[in-house]
């Protein structure tokens, strides 16, 4: 059962290192729709890239708790 724990929270980091990806590709993308947007659009957008910003350093703490975690369990193996 622990060996599934371990794989399961390397799985958890790698499926925060995808999350973080995908995010800051959205906010590269809503830069470039920025461009071309209307005033409230533009707005909008750029709310939104604050809240992914926010919530990539949280998934940035998350993934420092998760490699912290492995990194316990590796040391009493």
């Amino acid at each position: 059962m622990a060996i599934k724990k371990n794989k399961g929270k390397s799985n958890n980091a790698l499926s925060i290192d995808r999350m973080i990806e995908n995010t800051e590709e959205n906010i590269r993308e809503a830069e470039i729709s920025m461009e071309f947007a209307g005033p409230e659009e533009r707005e909008n957008l750029e709310e939104k890239n604050e809240r992914r910003k926010h919530s990539i350093d949280k998934m940035k703490e998350q993934l420092s708790d998760e490699a912290a975690f492995i990194a316990r369990k590796k040391r009493f193996e």
